[in-house]
């Protein structure tokens, strides 16, 4: 009886077949879609072939053309190549390694020979799909996604023998056995470097980029061509006063007092935090975004932290709308750019989730290119999609300089010459993800505090997916762009002291009668609170102080909103008995100097400083919850209470500090200065350490991601926690 090898070795040279794809529209019209699954894995269950054939896309089944094999007629369906992580490793698959010998182990269907389409066996005997296993070969997978076993040897269609240089290759068992011109050759995988990195395969890979980006999908015409007024917000943006003291003696001046302003976003009209950006009747029911992600791809993310992440890209993918366009870039050693912006329609999904699903990792760590090539997708964009952003993640420092005429290592690099530049006042947030405890925080931090985006650290792998949940949430709930906050004096001795802003830019003209604040985007329902200081002359019955307005953009309508002002005013009786200091004005008190305070300690910490650092921790802490708002029991001054407890435990000691305390501290500047919620550690520790500053939107997101997760993958960690934004709806006095 002949052996199983030699009955393979035999029905593979009968049955050579060369893989030809076909169009997409060609495709679509022979094979019916099939839906794509929100299930745990990375992608949805397999659809047709055809989704991933699309002629403008590098990573898809068309790039088998360029690859090689052991091949034999087969069928087979487009899925992840990275198995799904579970607590106990990565799970390859549940029934066993017997289902190999029949099932692609990268899109979990059967195959059979003689329908067209080719196989191809690896030299450890796993057999795959042809085109399943070829977009790994051309980004650069070099192992066997069954037995993670590396390859030798790297299979690619190569020329005929009489074009082929001496000892260049070898060709297969096959010998002789040609079609249509084209023979399966083998050629010798390069060697590793010296210094233990992985050689990129340039030769296989060549870099494709072009020079200029303007080859972005158009927009959604049909959406664009349907706008119905009806859809946009409900509401618009509410403006509520808090002063100091509600009544001030009328002999009485006050040179320092202060009034909060608290701006709150409404909800737009049938906004649900779906991915959808319709209503089902051609109309926009929320604004369409194009998002851009730089990931890291380095050697360090290799293993776990990369099935991780390609998960997490799955969610986002699955959760943007047909309207909403996607870039991703691809940074380690250099950067490319996987796929041009491009709408998430059934098959930009099922092409994105290819491209994403086939990244490797290896070489260094180069973000400032990844920071450039995200930054030209955006200026070089032909259309715009109202809203746009980008998301940055790495867990490294950057090995690489970002002028290329500077050294081999620059100690600060000028990341901010590479954001993208900005049209009038719309800024480019950027997102920045750091991951781990070996990530460059101070530069990531530096990235997105330049921008107006947010920093989050994410400490623990299982954590990713939720990180970029929470994110997206806001990102796909956008109401009001380029918010633009004014505040004039309405008496002739009243006069602006300083405006308490965190990092958002404000400004006071040089009579001090007139300010402005720059507040740019805000998500549905989040919430701005800004401190003014004022003097206040001696008055009778009542004293009018100042108005405040604002202006801003509404993204879906692109209409300009002009809010109609309003008037700061006091009464002014001849005698007060008690006065009661405004809750709302020392609970922002508390938050504003809580940030400063962690400033200044993360400055004494890098001084060397521990001791001191902690020690003015400690010294807020008291100071906060001994304030009215504190003693009240405001869960805003709590929660700022158990961050700060959190941020001098991991002051304890220098290696804990820049494992992670420095990450921890950054991120909450960040929260806190920008008034948005961010990830910081693993953000499940305990009930106090819960997120400020969510919306309903994030929270629904977050949701839907730990019930994906839930529903999947048992998980030893425990999920992140969730709440309202702070401060919870504060009532006049």
């Amino acid at each position: 009886m002949e052996s199983r090898w030699r009955k393979a070795k035999m029905s593979l040279g009968l049955n050579l077949c060369v893989y030809v794809p076909r169009t997409l529209e060609g495709d679509e019209a022979s094979s019916p879609n099939t839906a794509s699954s929100t299930a745990a894995l990375v992608s949805p269950v397999a659809s047709s072939s055809s989704a991933a054939t699309s002629a403008n896309t590098t990573p898809t089944a068309a790039s088998a053309e360029q690859s090689n094999g052991k091949v034999k007629g087969g069928a087979g369906a487009l899925m992840p190549t990275t198995p799904t992580p579970t607590s106990a490793g990565l799970r390859l698959s549940k029934s066993g390694s017997k289902s190999f010998k029949k099932t692609c182990a990268i899109c979990l269907t059967t195959m059979k020979p003689g329908q067209g389409h080719a196989l191809f066996t690896a030299e450890c005997s796993h057999t795959f799909h042809f085109h399943c296993i070829a977009a790994n070969v051309k980004h650069g997978s070099n192992s066997c996604p069954v037995c993670r076993i590396k390859w030798k040897e790297l299979p690619f269609r190569g020329p005929l023998p009489a074009e082929l240089p001496q000892g260049n290759g070898r060709i297969n068992p096959i010998n002789g056995h040609l079609n249509g011109g084209q023979m399966t050759i083998v050629r010798p995988l390069p060697r590793a470097r010296s210094s233990g990195r992985l050689h990129h395969l340039t030769s296989l890979l060549p870099d494709t980029d072009p020079s200029i980006f303007n080859d972005d999908e158009p927009l959604d015409l049909l959406c664009e061509a349907t706008e119905d007024p009806q859809q946009g917000c409900s509401s618009t943006v509410d403006i509520k006063t808090y002063p100091e003291f509600t009544e001030i003696p009328e002999n009485v001046s006050e040179r320092n007092f202060t009034v909060l302003i608290h701006l709150k976003a409404p909800l737009a009209q049938n906004l649900c935090t779906h991915s959808s950006v319709g209503d089902g009747n051609g109309h926009k029911t929320r604004a369409p975004v194009d998002l851009i992600t730089v990931l890291d791809v380095s050697g360090s993310m290799a293993g776990t932290k990369l099935a991780l992440l390609k998960r997490a890209m799955g969610f986002v993918i699955q959760n943007l709308g047909s309207a909403d366009r996607l870039s991703v870039i691809a940074f380690s050693s250099s950067a490319r750019r996987l796929f041009p912006l491009r709408r998430m329609t059934e098959s930009g999904r099922q092409q994105s989730l290819l491209a994403v699903n086939s990244l490797t990792s290896n070489g260094g760590t180069n973000i400032a290119e990844g920071l450039r090539k995200g930054s030209k997708v955006i200026e070089d964009r032909q259309a715009k999609n109202p809203v746009c952003s980008i998301i940055l993640l790495s867990d490294g420092q950057d090995t690489y300089t970002v002028s290329p005429t500077a050294g081999v290592h620059k100690a600060a690099p000028e990341y901010c010459a590479l954001l993208p530049s900005t049209n009038g006042n719309q800024q480019v947030p950027v997102h920045v993800f750091g991951f781990g405890a070996d990530h460059d925080a101070v530069s990531l931090h530096s990235i997105s505090q330049t921008s107006g985006g947010t920093f989050s650290f994410i400490e623990t792998e299982a954590a990713i997916q939720d990180a970029f949940a929470q994110c997206i949430g806001g990102l796909l709930s956008v109401v009001a762009q380029g918010l633009h906050v004014k505040v004039e004096s309405l008496h002739p001795d009243v006069h602006f002291g300083s405006i308490r802003s965190g990092s958002y830019s404000s400004r006071i003209t040089d009579d001090k009668r007139n300010g402005s604040i720059d507040v740019g985007d805000l998500y549905a329902e989040e919430e701005r609170d800004f401190l003014v200081s004022v003097n206040v002359p001696p008055g009778y019955r009542e004293t009018s102080l100042f108005k405040v307005g604002c202006v801003y953009k509404d993204p879906l309508m692109k209409d300009t909103v002009n809010m109609a002002d309003v008037q700061v005013r006091i009464s002014r009786p001849a005698f007060v008995s008690v006065q009661s200091v405004s809750i709302e004005v020392d609970r922002q008190r508390n938050r504003l100097h809580a940030a400063e305070v962690m400033a200044e300690a993360r400055f004494s910490a890098e001084r060397g400083d521990l001791t001191n650092a902690v020690s003015l921790l400690e010294d807020c802490r008291r100071m906060i919850m001994g304030s009215a708002s504190g003693q009240s029991g405001d869960r805003l001054c709590q929660t700022l209470d158990a961050e700060l407890k959190e941020m001098q435990e991991r002051m304890a000691n220098r290696q804990r500090y820049e494992a992670s305390g420095r990450a921890y501290v950054l991120s909450g500047l960040s929260s806190h200065s920008w008034q948005r919620a961010t990830a910081r550690g693993d953000s499940t520790d305990s009930e106090s350490l819960i997120q400020a500053y969510q919306t309903s939107s994030m929270v629904d997101m977050l949701l839907r991601s730990q019930t994906m997760s839930r529903s999947s993958i048992p998980r030893q960690n425990p999920q992140m926690r969730h709440a309202k934004s702070f401060p919870a709806r504060p009532q006049p006095r």
